[in-house]
């Protein structure tokens, strides 16, 4: 069985998740709540897994993946049905632009460690690093929304009527900002798409809120 290293609020960590689910993959969850909470033993050996000690980490037999996008692109050629990418090549790439704008562009400036960073050293106070927050969210989902207004592609999800690579994407960042209490109502598409990946079986299951560790943690902890 595949064994998933995640966090319950990692959105890479849910992205990785929602891809499972729409598979049907069954694997096993690990929390790394311990290397969270800065535990040395648990963070060495965790280490010798995942060098940058982040999520997620797969685990297939003795093959060792990280990063998001790489997971996915794993799973999409080891199990392709169902497909998370088109068929016609280029709406595979306009998929991918969706998936890589997010994950590349507005996902590592909002990330934990950036924040924190933020804070110290920097020296930032709550509401300067939640303005540095909204304002690199908003460039993007400005831009996101303009591709999908304008995209022949687009229909009840990011691509016609089933989920793809791009919905794997985008339902987390979405999470991502409605935690930040940042406002999506000038982003009616996105809405509507979000709308309906959230009444989706396979976005359901992933859900951070019902995760295994998701009962470890305050409402309060890591803003």
């Amino acid at each position: 069985m595949l064994e998933l290293y995640s966090y319950y609020r990692s959105t890479a960590s849910y992205r990785v998740r929602i891809a499972l689910e729409l598979k049907k993959i069954s694997y096993l969850y690990t929390s790394v709540s311990k290397l969270r909470k800065g535990e040395p033993e648990f963070t060495a050996e965790y280490r010798k897994i995942n060098p940058q000690k982040l999520v997620p980490t797969l685990i297939d037999g003795k093959a060792i993946i990280t990063q998001s996008l790489a997971i996915i692109e794993y799973l999409e050629e080891r199990y392709p049905q169902p497909p998370l990418l088109p068929i016609d090549t280029l709406a595979r790439a306009y998929t991918r632009q969706i998936a890589l704008l997010i994950g590349c562009d507005i996902h590592p400036l909002s990330i934990m460690r950036v924040r924190k960073y933020l804070t110290s050293p920097i020296g930032l106070n709550h509401a300067d690093k939640m303005n540095w927050y909204h304002h690199w969210l908003e460039q993007g989902l400005n831009a996101l929304e303009n591709i999908l207004v304008n995209s022949k592609f687009c229909g009840s999800f990011c691509h016609g009527d089933e989920p793809t690579i791009a919905d794997v994407f985008l339902i987390p960042q979405v999470y991502n900002a409605e935690r930040f209490k940042y406002s999506l109502d000038p982003y009616p598409t996105i809405r509507k798409i979000h709308k309906s990946c959230i009444c989706h079986p396979a976005f359901i299951a992933a859900q951070p809120h019902l995760q295994p560790d998701a009962s470890e943690y305050s409402i309060e902890d890591e803003y």
